[in-house]
């Protein structure tokens, strides 16, 4: 951790919670990992849990922004998968859809392969990179009133939004939820499209 950097102090669980609470009719991909875990602990045929895809959440959430104008498309993955996609950054600036929101939970560690510090621990700040790739709107959260007021923005916003939540480095028991891969695109198209457009 860089000199005065602040330290991440809140729970991704709840954090997790706040997001899904405000939710509405938005169209989720979680990155692999905690945030499909965390996101699967309230179920939703509009969530898709992209798990071992590193890399792929951002772009995956701009091409469903792109084919949806109409619905708020919200992405929600972890520094790591962000730190591994900072092209998605350059073009998601460039096609600027104003119905995508896209939501880090950052504990500055990659959880799921032993903890070793991210890129963001040594001082990276992922919202300077959104801003430099002109995003509209970007900034990190560290408290539970920060959190609270960025929400109604993320999900009902008329603009490109970035956020990166810090939370500390609580860990969970990995729940094993759905994670068929068909099932999930299938579920997710049928919710979206409805049945009769696949039979």
């Amino acid at each position: 951790m860089m000199p005065n950097q602040k330290q991440p102090t809140l729970d991704r669980r709840a954090v997790m919670d706040a997001l899904l609470k405000a939710r509405g009719d938005s169209l989720i991909v979680t990155g692999l990992g905690s945030t499909c875990y965390d996101a699967g602990t309230a179920d939703h045929p509009n969530t898709f849990y992209l798990w071992g895809g590193m890399g792929a959440a951002a772009m995956m959430g701009l091409g469903l922004a792109l084919a949806q104008p109409t619905r708020r498309t919200v992405v929600i993955t972890g520094d790591g998968e962000m730190l591994m996609a900072m092209g998605a950054f350059a073009t998601i600036g460039a096609k600027a859809p104003k119905n995508l929101s896209i939501i880090v939970i950052d504990n500055e560690h990659y959880s799921e392969t032993g903890m070793q510090p991210t890129h963001t621990h040594r001082g990276v700040s992922l919202a300077a990179v959104a801003k430099g790739c002109n995003f509209p709107r970007s900034g990190t959260v560290y408290t539970e009133q920060e959190l609270a007021s960025e929400i109604p923005g993320l999900f009902t916003g008329t603009d490109l939004a970035f956020c990166d939540v810090k939370v500390n480095t609580q860990r969970y028991p990995m729940s094993i939820r759905m994670r068929d891969g068909s099932h999930i695109k299938n579920r997710f198209r049928e919710n979206l499209f409805g049945q009769k457009a696949f039979d």
